[in-house]
């Protein structure tokens, strides 16, 4: 075994020590009103510490954790996707519509304003930056509602809504710009109009593709497998059977090009007609239990320190825009639609970046430095950090002050 490949039990022993941290600091930070989800990026950004003095983990220890937190947020968006009434969340989506393209294209343009005219970013690196902003990590906002046993308030559902169409809408625009990205740097002659109605009649085909097997699967599906699985079997593994669905529903949406969160957090759905049977089986919880941390964990472990140093400056400007985008963009209007209250959490909700903002920017890092320098990259994952700490603090504050109507989500506690 080469020294870069760690060996198995060190690799064990790391996972082991920051699933037994990360508990017992969710326990203690608990105690004086911080969130648990504080507690999981600290221990991701300790590990990154100490990876970078020590070495710990090769790019496969990597790997296997990156592994565990795409598990982590498949397990955390499946669960609200459970505990979703898919009838309330379209009665939700006139609302939401309004919200998110009102955030969508105030947050995207605030970043490439920042981008190209104050911080005089190159027009390609700036679109990457502009793109990656008007994501929004739904699973740092959402973890905080479910602490809160507000994820069903109206409230959660307007949320829950304009976060599945910004990532849907990040994907779309994340596709636009690279087929277009090429053609933009060499600065050549490129038909817009084409080239969207190209990108976007492929990107819509899949999008009919998946929605006909979820609809499918729902209508024909569904209810066989339910029984199947507890006529074949005794609890708990008739919950392991449909956890095991839910990850092949995720994997094709990821196939297709969407997200896991999105495939997950629709496998939930699917299944939402007999929620009450699967919310009170404690395998579940005990599953949702150790994989969620890992997803925050992940984030932690994205953080370079060597960026504090070299491209502390720019994240800190893009941070701003960044948190500024959200609370506007999706502020104001949440504010015509929900009231004072509802425009306060929504805004702030969608203050998080993570998994979606950090493909678009690991993606374009791929392209090269003309498309994304890696201090820029640098400087978008500290804003992914900085927004996923922020934001549930933030949170657990305004619930305090702000508290909406609570509704019926379900504690594994």
């Amino acid at each position: 075994m080469t020294e870069s490949v760690p060996m198995l039990p060190l690799l064990v022993l790391l996972m082991g020590l920051a699933i037994t941290i990360a508990i017992f600091a969710k326990a203690l930070l608990g105690k004086i009103g911080i969130p648990a989800l504080v507690a999981y990026l600290t221990v991701g950004f300790l590990l990154k510490l100490a990876d970078t003095h020590w070495h710990l983990l090769s790019q496969e220890g990597e790997e296997i954790f990156e592994f565990l937190a795409e598990i982590g947020i498949i397990s955390l968006l499946f669960r609200v996707g459970l505990e979703s009434d898919l009838l309330e969340l379209l009665s939700q989506l006139p609302k939401a519509c309004s919200i998110f393209i009102g955030n969508v294209v105030f947050s995207g343009a605030l970043g490439f304003i920042t981008s190209y005219f104050l911080l005089h970013i190159p027009l390609t690196p700036s679109l990457f930056v502009a793109i990656a902003l008007t994501a929004t990590s739904v699973g740092v906002a959402v973890g905080v509602w479910n602490e809160e046993n507000t994820v069903q308030s109206q409230n959660g559902k307007i949320l829950l809504d304009v976060a599945e169409l910004d990532d849907i809408s990040s994907v779309v625009l994340m596709a636009l710009l690279f087929a277009a990205a090429s053609s933009i740097h060499n600065g050549h002659q490129i038909s817009l109009i084409k080239l969207i109605a190209q990108t976007s009649g492929i990107f819509f085909v899949k999008a009919i593709l998946f929605a006909a097997f979820c609809l499918f699967f729902s209508r024909y599906l569904e209810k066989k497998l339910t029984r199947l699985f507890n006529q074949i079997e005794k609890p708990p593994d008739p919950m392991l059977e449909i956890v095991g669905v839910s990850f092949i529903i995720a994997a094709i949406a990821e196939l297709l090009g969407f997200s896991v969160a999105i495939g997950a957090f629709f496998a939930g759905l699917l299944f939402s007609r007999d929620a009450e049977a699967v919310k009170i089986d404690a395998s579940f919880g005990a599953l949702y239990e150790l994989f969620t941390p890992f997803f925050f964990i992940g984030i932690g472990l994205k953080v370079d320190p060597s960026a504090f140093n070299t491209s502390l400056r720019l994240g800190c400007i893009l941070l701003i825009a960044a948190i500024l985008g959200k609370l506007i963009g999706a502020g104001i209007p949440a504010f015509f639609t929900t009231g004072f209250t509802g425009a306060v959490l929504i805004g702030t909700s969608m203050i998080p970046r993570a998994e979606i903002c950090m493909i678009v920017m690991q993606r374009g890092l791929q392209l090269g430095d003309w498309a994304v320098p890696p201090n820029i990259f640098s400087a978008m994952v500290f804003v992914c950090a900085a927004t996923s700490i922020i934001t549930p603090v933030s949170l657990h504050f305004l619930f305090k002050r702000l508290p909406p109507v609570k509704e019926g989500s379900i504690s594994y506690e």
